[in-house]
């Protein structure tokens, strides 16, 4: 026998990687410079030639941003880090207990700490063969989805021995999925009262944009979102007009698909609105874009403009719903593994 035949592979045990976009590691301009140089060097997130984008996100963005993200990221920082990573390891924890003893889960990123990549290494290295990939995007945009996948392609392409892979895509009418979404809004609504939609009540369902260009391409994220919005719709039996979609996050002078979160948020301030519910359907833990920009920045603007009853409907982080939304998306492919 040779060397190689006597090698010992522990027992195997199927392995669930929740995938997540990742986190600065402190709030501070440095840590929050690292992470965006990383994140903003991405070409699935950055769709321009390297060439023409490095000398402006050197020259300029490097040296203007991450005072300012570091800045936000302060009034949302807990004695746990960030929100993101603190929520998700919470989320992975539960899908663990929930999944049992005959299945692994492990938390990564696609950027920063944990990241996928050494993840996955560290689960070779342990015997463990038989891999689902779990991205937290109920909506699949090349940008969020397809920069996991390019991650995990590009381990692949330094590895010889490789584990047989399964992949989960996108859930974006999942019913575990809507049904999250719904019971959250529920409850919000058994405490504060559901919204009157006939007298000009909103509920504003806030998605991550993507710039108008990836659109155009061909990324059927935008679909993805509306089909998942008029899911919920139907599920509240919310009347037509009730349920706005909107996109937040825009970042740089390309154009975006829209509407904008702020802008309708705004408008709908300025028209006398007297009950805005927000939820964030995209976001699996909150985060910046949920916690700052959603909870502050559009409260304080809807606020200004005249508006009142702003509410922010969290749904996602540890509650039982987002956590038995995730199990359900990987039982299927794990069908024959457990």
């Amino acid at each position: 026998m040779t060397g190689r035949e006597n090698m010992s592979v522990p027992a195997d045990k199927p392995v669930v990687v929740l995938v997540n976009l990742g986190t600065p590691d402190a709030p501070t301009p440095a840590k929050v410079r690292a992470y965006l140089r990383e994140f903003l060097t991405d070409p699935r997130v950055i769709e321009y030639p390297a060439l023409l984008w490095r000398p402006i996100l050197e020259g300029i963005i490097l040296r203007v941003r991450p005072r300012k993200v570091a800045h936000a990221y302060q009034t949302i920082w807990t004695d746990a880090g960030s929100p993101l990573m603190a929520e998700s390891v919470k989320q992975a924890e539960l899908m663990q207990t929930a999944l049992g003893d005959g299945v692994e889960v492990r938390l990564a990123m696609c950027y920063g700490s944990r990241n996928i990549k050494d993840v996955l290494s560290e689960l070779m290295e342990a015997g463990r063969r038989r891999i689902v990939i779990l991205p937290a995007y109920p909506q699949y945009a090349a940008s969020t989805v397809g920069a996991i996948f390019d991650q995990v392609s590009q381990w692949v392409q330094r590895n010889r021995d490789l584990p047989e892979l399964r992949w989960v895509r996108s859930y974006p009418t999942a019913p575990d999925y809507i049904e999250a979404l719904a019971v959250a809004l529920e409850n919000h609504w058994a405490q504060y009262g559901r919204p009157d939609f006939a007298a000009g009540d909103k509920l504003v369902a806030s998605y991550h944009s993507i710039p108008m260009a990836m659109h155009k391409a061909g990324d059927p994220y935008r679909e993805e979102c509306e089909a998942g919005a008029a899911a919920l719709a139907a599920r509240l039996n919310i009347p037509e007009g009730g349920l706005q979609v909107t996109y937040q996050s825009v970042f740089g002078p390309a154009e975006w698909i829209g509407p904008a979160t702020i802008d309708t948020i705004s408008e709908l301030g300025k028209r006398g609105t007297k009950r805005l519910d927000v939820i964030c359907p995209g976001f699996v833990a909150d985060c910046l874009e949920t916690l700052e920009e959603i909870a502050i920045q559009n409260r304080e603007a809807y606020a200004a403009n005249g508006g009142v009853g702003f509410h922010y409907v969290p749904w996602a982080n540890a509650s039982a719903g987002c956590v038995q939304m995730l199990v359900a998306q990987v039982q299927k492919s794990l069908s024959g593994w457990v």
